[in-house]
């Protein structure tokens, strides 16, 4: 029983690795990468594909945040995350209403390029959307 186990979470480690996009800094475009450099000098992330997008993976400030590109080097949005009670109260209200007894396993605030913020709240295998004021906008399938 163990061995089937342990060969078990082998197979399933190789299969996450293979579906998580990872790649070397060399892969990703210069422009991306100049413009990543410029942003955030002196910062070294993990590079991952996120559809036709790359996404830095870093710390900054003793934060983990993203930053999300478009292949030309255009910032399209930074990621932070945050302290699930840092959450605007409407945020945690709504989902104490419409997620009842679920776990909230992470939150992050979301900024885009044109300066508007949206929360995210991921609950079970779900991101939780909200824009600045804390209203629900959608529901995204991890």
């Amino acid at each position: 029983m163990k061995k089937k186990l342990m060969m078990t979470a082998v197979v399933a480690s190789f299969a996450f690795a293979a579906c998580a996009q990872k790649f070397k800094k060399a892969d990703v475009p210069a422009a991306v990468s100049a413009s990543f450099a410029k942003q955030f000098p002196g910062i070294v992330a993990k590079w991952d594909k996120e559809g036709d997008k790359y996404e830095a993976n870093f710390r900054k400030g003793g934060n983990t945040m993203s930053a999300l590109y478009e292949a030309n080097g255009a910032l399209a949005e930074t990621e932070t995350d945050m302290k699930v009670d840092k959450l605007p109260s409407a945020v945690l209200v709504y989902l104490k209403a419409n997620y009842k007894g679920k776990k909230i396993k992470e939150a992050a605030i979301i900024t885009k390029a044109d300066g508007a913020v949206n929360y995210e709240a991921e609950v079970d295998d779900k991101d939780v959307i909200f824009d600045a004021s804390g209203n629900f906008l959608k529901e995204v399938k991890d």
